[in-house]
């Protein structure tokens, strides 16, 4: 196994607007996160990946960027950026920057000089169509509904958006916009950011004949999504950024990869393939979905969990790296999605979760809120949300696929905006997030769920990632050791193995509300035992061949052979 920096470390991720405001307009800054690295530096995690602080008219909430090289008005300016840089390097904490390259915003410099005309020098920055019938070129549904494809009246040309129309996408055969990408990475990392999180980077090489896409029952537009995910250049077009950029900088690079399989993954994040370190695969995340996604979502079995992560420890095991995590800026609180949000067991459930992922091999990912339990808000009003996603989705399937109260079941267990909430920071008004008026409402559980009781609390989560946070840096079997499932049939019980040389962990796990009997695998041997850490009181001396778990119970075993 090649050891590495970025394999040994904690993610934390930041989402800016939400995250903490300095200036009490009620929009999260870059000010805010200088304010609270001695916070993160207390949990111990080593890395910040920052999702978009650039240049946006914030479409999508900063995934929409019009100036690659500049700071979103809102959160600051490149001087404070530069100071939170250096406190945060001060403190030993390295910053992953977002990397949005499969689109820019609409108003972007160079999409207003491509719209321009035909044969403008930045026309091909772009994908542009043309088609006989007026009818756009592929019957291709774009992710926040509607088509790809969108009419422009001055060239009388399509251009393709797989996201919403104000997200134009870049045209990555062109070498000159390449180029243009590579130097703006230079940009950034010459500042002495650490490396970058990939927006949907396997989205950026399309099949150039544009097919047309399979129509599903129940939807308008058909489905292209195997002409973008993992296209034909894909790979040459991450290994040319490697050699151009990433491998003159000592870096951290994770790509976000819908629809990436793990025989994908292995070519991703091959030591040997020189493209990136890992990436963020989406099997578990779309577990329960139903027939219009995550929108109808139905009951899924803890099997198809443990399914979905042995396939991905087992596959990437050799030459790959795995990144971990339950939730993020797209993704519901973790405790409501993978727990038990509930008073009774929202604490325990919590570490709970934080036991099975950080135990596993690969690099695990903190949302921010996570550490401290926040969980999904159920806002009863449509006009309280704000992303866009739901929005859509709100627009387009209640009016002829479901009811009212279906989607609102789908949003308030799915929507994006579970994640964006604002940090609960206190108990004050705004959860302490902001002297103003926030631009989403805070959930109302701030008063008991908040970082300032977490932190006073020595049993609460917070001291708990804490804890899981420094056994990973005293133990280098979480890192490097073997994963192996144990009770593979078992639907409430979650237990595996981590063995490195003579070291050997057993990690388990209940994810569910009952009393379920662990029954330690006869293939699993050892002579002692040492319990490296609980989230329930445990007696170190129970045997551990066949006993009860209590309700979301987790334990870690060292077993001396």
């Amino acid at each position: 196994m090649n050891k590495a920096w970025w394999k040994e470390s904690v993610i934390y991720q930041i989402y800016p607007r939400s995250f903490n405001d300095s200036n009490g307009d009620g929009i999260g800054d870059i000010n805010g996160i200088t304010e609270k690295i001695p916070y993160l530096s207390e949990l111990g995690i080593d890395v910040i990946w920052l999702s978009p602080v650039y240049k946006s008219p914030n479409d999508d909430n900063g995934y929409d960027i019009s100036d690659y090289r500049d700071i979103m008005d809102e959160f600051g300016t490149m001087l404070d950026f530069d100071i939170m840089l250096s406190k945060a390097h001060g403190h030993g904490i390295k910053i992953m920057m977002d990397l949005v390259v499969n689109h820019s915003s609409d108003e972007h410099d160079w999409f207003r000089e491509s719209r321009k005309s035909k044969d403008n020098p930045y026309r091909d920055y772009y994908i542009w169509k043309k088609t006989d019938n007026g009818e756009p070129p592929t019957n291709w549904g774009a992710a926040f509904g509607g088509s790809v494809w969108e009419y422009d009246e001055q060239t009388s040309e399509f251009y393709l958006h797989l996201f919403s129309k104000k997200q134009p996408d870049l045209n990555w055969e062109n070498p000159v916009l390449r180029n243009e990408v590579y130097e703006m990475m230079r940009f950034w990392l010459d500042k002495g950011i650490d490396g970058f999180r990939m927006d949907v980077i396997n989205f950026i090489s399309k099949d150039s004949s544009y097919p047309q896409g399979e129509i599903r029952e129940g939807h308008k537009y058909g489905d292209g999504s195997k002409y973008y995910m993992n296209g034909p250049r894909i790979h040459e077009f991450l290994q040319e950024m490697n050699k151009e950029v990433l491998s003159q900088y000592d870096t951290i690079t994770v790509g976000e990869m819908p629809g990436v399989t793990v025989e994908e993954g292995k070519l991703y994040t091959g030591d040997d393939r020189s493209e990136l370190n890992m990436v963020f695969h989406f099997e578990h995340v779309g577990l329960g979905d139903g027939r219009f996604g995550k929108w109808d979502p139905h009951p899924w079995r803890l099997t198809e969990l443990k399914e979905i992560f042995n396939k991905w420890q087992k596959g990437l095991e050799k030459g790959g790296w795995n990144s971990l995590y339950w939730s993020n800026h797209d993704q519901p609180r973790a405790i409501s999605r993978w727990g038990n949000d509930s008073e009774e067991h929202r604490v325990t459930s919590g570490k709970m979760i934080a036991t099975c992922l950080h135990l596993m091999q690969g690099t695990p990912y903190i949302y921010q809120g996570e550490e401290i339990g926040m969980t999904n808000v159920k806002f009863d009003n449509i006009n309280d949300y704000r992303d866009i996603e739901t929005l859509n989705a709100y627009r387009d399937l209640t009016s002829d696929s479901l009811t009212h109260d279906k989607i609102f079941k789908g949003i308030h267990e799915r929507s994006r905006d579970n994640a964006r909430t604002p940090v609960q920071w206190d108990a004050s008004p705004n959860a302490g997030f902001t002297d103003g008026t926030p631009w989403i409402n805070v959930n109302p559980n701030y008063e008991k769920i908040n970082a300032e009781a977490a932190v006073k609390d020595e049993d609460s989560i917070f001291h708990y990632y804490k804890k899981l946070i420094q056994l990973r840096k005293q133990n280098e079997v979480i890192v490097y050791g073997t994963f192996d499932l144990v009770m593979e049939g078992d639907e409430q019980i979650f237990a595996f193995t981590r063995t490195l040389g003579g070291d050997q962990l057993l990690v388990i796990c209940n994810f569910s509300n009952c009393t379920p009997i662990f029954k330690l695998p006869g293939n699993v041997r050892y002579t002692s035992k040492q319990l490296l850490i609980s989230n329930l009181t445990a007696d170190e001396n129970e045997p551990i061949e066949e006993f009860p778990l209590m309700p979301y119970e987790a334990r870690v075993y060292r077993l001396k052979k």
